[in-house]
């Protein structure tokens, strides 16, 4: 990955839930079937240049396979 997380994440809420996902057929093919749910919320992380920066991020979890595929939305600082 091209950031690590430093401390809580904060804010979380879903923004997609189950067939809302769009991709929810490679998601259930790579990971397996599960609740899936896309979720967003805000943590400072620490990028590989070594900058630490305050960030939107994005990902999916599914209950019993856990949290997958993060991403960094935006900088809010």
């Amino acid at each position: 990955m091209y950031f690590e997380i430093i401390g809580e994440i904060g804010s979380i809420e879903p923004i997609a839930v189950g067939t809302s996902i769009r991709d929810i057929a490679r998601l259930r093919k790579r990971y397996g079937t599960g609740r899936w749910r896309k979720m967003k919320g805000m943590a400072t992380v620490r990028l590989r240049s070594g900058a630490v920066r305050r960030a939107e991020r994005h990902w999916y979890e599914a209950h019993g396979i856990g949290k997958v595929k993060f991403k960094i939305k935006q900088f809010l600082d």
